[in-house]
């Protein structure tokens, strides 16, 4: 006999369908899966066979042929296992289900027959809902996430029994609600504030610009001066995810198996601060099957890089692409895929090995040929991409003192949301949100300056050097400004507080 049950793989952070194919036929008991399947994959049959015994059915000593389609493209995972299962119990005729075409089955089995959590569960249901099918039976734990999705039933199986018992319309399953609206409502809880940092306040500054624009950001100064602390409370002022934007970050940690049970929709803004000792792999993502790296992890969120002249030159080069493109493309021999990285870069860096080079000079034990090799890592191909620097000094002991209440994250995020309205409704027609993602051509469009500002502008770049990069990012951050104070046009004002934040770490 001939089953034909649904599943899904995953292909980066997409589902895909999968159609599980069972066929039984005489001849030496055999049990062979054909469809480009991995080792994973291939386990299953003893999972299968011994979750079909110890659930009281009968594993069949026929031939057995299970055909994963489409066989050109190459699973992996243990995603399959209880539509495999339900497939042999169709073809042997020990279950009945007429309406097994509406379901689509997610699942791994354990050796008595439960149902275990699989990743990927969110985009598998997207993909659902995308190709026709109106209910998904997943295993308990992931009902939640799956239920994102709407305009599709999610129904949570402990083991294959429920299940069994759910398709054949004996005892019915409880689907899974979840209201998003509601939760995305709610207030999100980061644990840290603005107002805890003392003074620093060209430093707020210059964040309330970065966050404004959706610019990257470069910090340099001394140890213990603030930098991380900074850097911790960004997500704080940016703007709330739109859902969108959150399903993007939920599908991204979905298939990364870093969702929480309890956490079905993620609404805070990524944070991601790998050690300076990561390898350019595990940054972009790669591996023999392909994974998202810590610039996807960061996607609509902010990517933070501290003690930035530590990390390996080779490492930090590869940022460039993704930060220009806003996607990181990898290429095995196993497959291609396409991860997402529009993320915020916030760096941090000390002036010099020793951290004393501009605090306190006299202190200071690095040699100018220490001082060039130290710096030397972050070439001017990659600090071209980072649109503002500013210069973080240790902080004075009358300010850690002051007791006068600092500036919260509610009242800076107010104004960068109000900036980034006036971004969003200017941007409508051009697929772009933010002053960061504009072109030569739109900047021209969009960020008229009248002369006196470019001729400012112009003396600036010949006497600092800056490319034609560099130029067209003061020009944005400008913008951004005049954006924070409500301004139509660009003046000179805001150019040249633009200028304030370039030079500052001159290779």
């Amino acid at each position: 006999m001939f089953s034909i049950v649904k599943s899904c793989g995953l292909h980066g952070i997409e589902g895909y369908m999968v159609t599980v194919e069972t066929d039984m036929s005489n001849g030496l008991p055999a049990f062979e899966m054909v469809g480009l399947a991995d080792a994973s994959i291939r386990e299953a049959k003893e999972r299968v066979r011994s979750a079909i015994k110890n659930s009281g059915f009968e594993f069949p000593i026929r031939r057995i042929t299970v055909n994963l389609a489409p066989a050109w493209i190459r699973k992996e995972g243990s995603c399959f296992d209880l539509s495999i299962a339900v497939g042999l119990l169709l073809s042997t005729g020990q279950i009945v289900c007429p309406d097994i075409s509406e379901y689509l089955l997610i699942g791994e089995l354990s050796l008595n027959g439960e149902l275990k959590p699989v990743k990927g569960v969110l985009p598998m249901a997207i993909c659902a809902l995308k190709s026709g099918m109106k209910k998904v039976i997943v295993p308990k734990g992931n009902g939640r996430e799956a239920s994102i999705v709407k305009d599709i039933k999610v129904f949570e199986a402990e083991d294959i029994l429920q299940c069994v018992s759910h398709l054949q319309g004996e005892n019915i399953l409880p689907f899974i609600e979840f209201d998003t609206d509601n939760y995305l409502k709610s207030l999100s809880e980061y644990g840290v504030d603005f107002s805890d940092v003392k003074g620093q306040n060209c430093a707020k500054r210059a964040l309330e610009i970065a966050a404004s624009g959706r610019h990257h950001i470069m910090m340099i100064g001394s140890p213990g001066s603030g930098k991380t602390m900074l850097a911790k409370r960004m997500p704080t002022i940016l703007p709330e995810m739109t859902f969108e934007e959150a399903l993007e970050v939920t599908k991204i940690h979905s298939i990364s198996g870093l969702l929480k049970q309890d956490v079905p929709l993620i609404k805070e803004r990524p944070f991601r601060d790998p050690h300076y000792s990561i390898s350019a792999c595990a940054l972009v993502g790669g591996g023999k099957y392909p994974k998202p790296g810590e610039i996807t992890m960061a996607h609509n969120g902010v990517l933070f890089l501290d003690e930035m002249t530590e990390f390996d030159s080779d490492v930090l080069e590869v940022l460039r692409q993704p930060i220009e493109e806003g996607i990181v493309n990898i290429s095995r021999h196993n497959g291609c895929v396409a991860y997402p990285s529009r993320f915020m870069l916030v760096c941090a860096a000390n002036p010099c090995r020793c951290g004393n080079l501009w605090s306190n000079p006299s202190k200071c034990t690095c040699s100018t040929a220490q001082i060039r090799n130290y710096k030397s890592k972050l070439t001017s191909a990659l600090m071209d991409r980072i649109d503002l620097f500013v210069q973080i000094s240790p902080i004075k002991i009358e300010d850690i003192r002051d007791c006068s209440n600092q500036e919260t994250s509610k009242e800076i995020r107010k104004r960068v949301n109000n900036a980034r309205k006036i971004q969003i409704d200017r941007y409508r027609n051009e697929g772009i949100s933010s002053n960061s993602e504009l072109t030569g051509k739109l900047v021209e469009k969009y960020c008229a300056i009248d002369e006196k500002s470019m001729d400012l502008i112009f003396k600036a770049v010949k006497k600092l050097g800056l490319s034609a990069r560099a130029y067209t990012s003061i020009i944005k951050v400008a913008r951004t400004i005049a954006d924070l104070h409500e301004d139509g046009a660009i003046d000179f004002s805001h150019v040249a507080e633009a200028l304030q934040y370039r030079n500052i770490y001159k290779n």
